[in-house]
């Protein structure tokens, strides 16, 4: 196996592949010699770089040489600076992908509105963190003990929150709150969904239900804690409840359906520089696998296409969709002007410690799991997903609040990759945990559902590996727990968006 990678012909630098010691050579591929130790992931430059000339991974533009870089150097923050995005935003329009005549089918729940759930969960949801307590004792009381006598259900879960009070109507954060509590509460993963409110917020439940379009019934129902008396009566009420809504739910069954009916969430997190390489662009082969039969696929966190938004304009349905994109990254140029490195504070001590150095580089591996498929619709933050195919929905790059917009806006099953070891779950929809690297599988393994090292490894090729993590996709909507679902991620991950004051 080669010690380094050369991405295009048009980079300067390589990707070591494994350590690389001082004083080694690159020969036979580059004469050139290593002038210091190189982690793993980390780039050397095989040509001279002159101070300010572009430096280039995958023939895009990942920053500007701070200072004269010779060959076999280190290429990284000493050397290499953040430029702001040099993409080009010209936008391009693509037909969309038809479906393909064979469809495979997965195993899921039909629900009486029409819509596909991979998992059968009772939701107890929150209005404001005042009543978080009492949502959490009323969850609390399903342990696995109580529950095996409910073998149809995967679960109850209580869905907690930091907000809900102090922020006004008509604001943003109280808009996405209750974009996200309506999204969840008729989320199809969800069999039953108990709201909890305390009484005296500021997102009173009928105002929820009045802005959203949320509809209360047999399935979604809610209790205030003020008109029951306190905690304890809500509790007690809260377990008759939940109670109910299991007995309804007894007769489902998982029947065949189309995985034109998934709605798949794209997230990466604790990336290192092998994200780009394997994990990310194997799911997005993946990803055209699904499109391809009809399904959807929902790209986010907008920090990480900044400085690679133009792979992404190059193929959108039409010229609205690549305005709406760009419109988007305005805003987040004017939000991030704030913070003292702007987009680029994105990349995190993790992630420079994996080889990637600017956000630029960042996005490069991030934009990758969207496939190669149209991009035919851009959202908010989690508005509802109605397009097929790929689509991209606004939202930060921190991963619990990225996916909770995401299922929120109809995901009912995540795929996450990670370089460096994220421990994620986002019930109700299962998260498959995808490893960029057989080192990070290894160490991890309880926490990893699929290693794709084996791309780096040279045991498997991109295309291969998409195939088989289209295959897990269907079997993890089938039923199949995920390594997180086993460790009992997703109730702490839920963390819906706040950019107001007071939040």
């Amino acid at each position: 196996m080669a010690a380094v990678l050369r991405l295009s012909a048009n980079d300067p630098v390589v990707i070591a592949l494994s350590p690389l010691p001082k004083g080694s050579t690159l020969a036979p591929d580059f004469p050139v010699t290593v002038t210091t130790d190189i982690p793993a992931g980390h780039k050397v430059a095989i040509t001279r770089i002159a101070e300010g000339d572009r430096v280039n991974r995958l023939g895009h533009p990942i920053g500007l040489a701070s200072q004269e870089i010779l060959p076999g150097d280190h290429v990284h923050e000493h050397n290499l600076a953040y430029s702001g995005t040099l993409a080009n935003r010209a936008i391009n329009t693509r037909d969309r992908v038809q479906p393909a005549n064979e469809i495979a089918n997965f195993l899921g729940f039909r629900r009486p509105d029409g819509r596909a759930a991979t998992r059968n969960y009772i939701g107890v949801l929150t209005t404001v963190n005042c009543s978080a307590r009492v949502a959490r004792m009323i969850a609390g009381h399903f342990t696995a003990e109580v529950l095996e006598a409910y073998p149809w259900i995967d679960g109850v879960m209580a869905l907690t929150h930091t907000s809900g009070c102090s922020i006004s109507d008509g604001t943003p954060s109280m808009d996405m709150l209750r974009r996200t509590l309506a999204g969840y509460a008729a989320h199809p993963n969800f069999v039953g969904v108990l709201i909890v409110g305390l009484g005296c917020e500021d997102n009173q439940i009928d105002l929820l239900c009045r802005e959203t379009g949320l509809k209360l019934g047999m399935n979604i129902r809610s209790l205030t804690i003020q008109d029951l008396g306190g905690t304890t009566a809500s509790i007690n009420a809260g377990i008759a409840e939940v109670e109910q809504m299991i007995a309804l739910a007894k007769e489902t069954r998982r029947e065949p359906i189309p995985v034109s009916e998934l709605v798949v969430g794209l997230q990466c997190g604790g990336s290192d520089s092998f994200s780009g390489l394997s994990a990310n662009p194997a799911l997005g082969a993946a990803v055209d696998i699904l499109v391809s039969q009809g399904g959807t696929a929902i790209l986010s966190e907008t920090p990480e296409i900044y400085g690679a938004e133009n792979i992404l304009l190059q193929r959108v349905a039409d010229e609205e969709v690549g305005r709406k994109l760009i419109d988007l990254l305005t805003w987040w140029d004017g939000y991030t002007s704030k913070e003292p490195h702007g987009f680029d504070h994105n990349a995190s001590p993790g992630n420079r410690a994996g080889g990637l150095t600017t956000i630029l580089e960042k996005s490069l591996g991030a934009v990758s799991k969207g496939g190669s498929s149209s991009l035919n619709a851009v959202y908010h933050y989690a508005e509802p997903v109605r397009e097929k195919g790929l689509v991209f929905m606004d939202s930060p790059g921190f991963d619990p609040v990225s996916a909770t917009g995401q299922v929120a806006s109809g995901a009912n099953l995540i795929v996450f990759t990670t370089g460096r070891g994220s421990c994620f779950g986002c019930r109700p929809s299962p998260s498959l945990k995808l490893a960029t690297n057989t080192p990070i599988y290894n160490r991890m393994r309880e926490d990893m559902d699929i290693n794709c090292g084996v791309v780096i490894d040279g045991q498997m090729n991109i295309e291969e590996m998409g195939r088989v993590i289209f295959e897990q996709i269907i079997r993890t909507a089938s039923g199949e727990k995920t390594a997180s679902e086993i460790l009992g991620y997703g109730d702490d991950e839920f963390a819906p968006w706040h950019i107001n004051a007071w939040t």
